[in-house]
């Protein structure tokens, strides 16, 4: 059985790789590090099939060190232990560059287990975590390691890849495989950025196409159904879930309907239709509140049919809804009132009550003014009168800043008419 497409094709030097020219371009600090043959241990930091793991194996080739490749997932102490014992056999000669895939999955033990040989220099670890490596790889090893972050890969790089991909299939299957454009353009785009999902799909359209024929002809039809949902690089528990949803709810807050849309759709294509639903309300209310107040109900209304018909056809609601939100004027005048009070009461700055604003209607013996004295506001005109609110701790506080919109300004003008009078 042949190994899949990206193993055979798995690039064999530097200048081979596709993407990453952050890091690998000429004149760039990890190209020069990896030149100079002075390898430190290192933390790779990216999504899945970008390179990681192939750039490790390189490195080790170009530096003559024997590689050595655990998984996360699966290793074990003993595994560790056992690449350990080969310092001392042939295999030790040049070092060792082990390769830890995955190392978010180690415990803090296992990943202690390292140290002792990561640092005397004898192994040069490169640990791989699609996880954001500051929240899950233990702070001894990073505060001995150098993070690099790999990106996806951008279009037109994998788009090479997949040429040389079909290029290869044809050699190897000595058939004439011809492709329309738009069919490796769609494999490029779909894959996410994702090199070895893009030339897996390229190899199985040419199986699904007909592996055995002489002539074979990739269509964008073909592709399409079996390239589906592809594209959608989210863990409801990774660094992707937040970031998504960030750059959802910052769309909207900035006014972008056309973003905010394709956040919205890049979400519920994961099918999380609860996290759409939550960061579309607490827009509607952080973001737009009193600039159009009317848009909460109406946000809500939204988010209740989208939860009763679900998806596919919670998407109409939603982008509707999404849409008024990101198209409203905005105002957080609400969201820092409501942050400064708390900050108050945390504080315990605002404590206690004003006599007048009491439920009982009887005095101590210790109060030294009898009687609670409370203004009925319907008694006077315009039904206001002026009396103490606040707590004596903060009877001066302000936590409510009238937005710069028709709607707080509105309010704001027919107040200061009221109290005036």
């Amino acid at each position: 059985m042949k190994s899949p497409l990206a193993d055979r094709l798995r690039p064999q030097t530097i200048d081979d790789i596709v993407g990453q020219h952050h890091l690998l371009d000429e004149g760039r600090p990890l190209r020069n590090i990896i030149g100079s043959g002075q390898i430190p241990n290192m933390v790779f930091y990216g999504p899945s099939g970008v390179g990681k793991t192939t750039l490790a194996s390189i490195i080790a080739k170009q530096t003559n060190r024997t590689f050595r490749k655990l998984n996360g997932t699966t290793a074990s102490t003993s595994d560790i232990k056992e690449i350990f014992s080969e310092l001392d056999g042939f295999s030790g000669i040049n070092g060792i560059l082990l390769y830890l895939d995955e190392i978010q999955y180690f415990n803090k033990k296992q990943q202690q287990t390292l140290l002792e040989y990561i640092e005397n220099g004898s192994i040069t670890l490169i640990a791989s975590t699609t996880e954001n490596p500051y929240f899950y790889v233990y702070s001894a090893i990073l505060s001995r390691s150098t993070v690099f972050e790999f990106k996806p890969v951008e279009k037109e790089d994998v788009l090479a890849a997949v040429k040389r991909a079909y290029a290869y299939l044809g050699k190897e299957l000595d058939a004439n495989i011809e492709v329309e454009p738009k069919a490796a353009e769609h494999i490029a785009y779909a894959c996410g950025g994702d090199v070895r999902k893009a030339l897996n799909a390229a190899e199985l359209s040419v199986i699904a196409a007909g592996r055995y024929e002489k002539n074979i002809k990739i269509t964008l039809e073909n592709v399409s159904q079996l390239t589906q949902k592809s594209a959608v690089r989210y863990d409801k528990e990774g660094d992707e879930h937040y970031d998504l949803l960030s750059a959802f709810q910052k769309s909207m807050r900035g006014s972008d309907p056309d973003a905010a849309i394709l956040y919205l759709a890049r979400i519920l294509a994961a099918n999380d239709l609860p996290s759409a639903c939550r960061r579309l309300m607490v827009c509607a209310c952080e973001d737009v509140g009193l600039a159009n107040p009317q848009i909460i109900p109406i946000v809500k209304a939204a988010v209740d049919a989208a939860m009763m018909v679900g998806l596919p056809e919670a998407r109409i609601p939603l982008a509707d809804a999404v849409i008024l939100v990101a198209q409203s004027p905005k105002s957080n005048s609400a969201y820092m009132a409501i942050n400064k009070a708390m900050a108050d009461v945390e504080s315990g700055k605002a404590g206690g009550f004003p006599r007048q604003l009491q439920n009982k209607h009887y005095d101590g013996a210790d109060a030294k003014i009898k009687g609670q004295f409370y203004l009925y506001p319907h008694d006077y005109p315009n039904h206001w009168v002026q009396q103490q609110y606040l707590p004596d701790g903060v009877k001066d506080a302000v936590y409510y800043e009238p937005g710069n919109n028709k709607t707080e300004q509105a309010y704001k003008a027919y107040w200061e008419k009221i109290k005036m009078s």
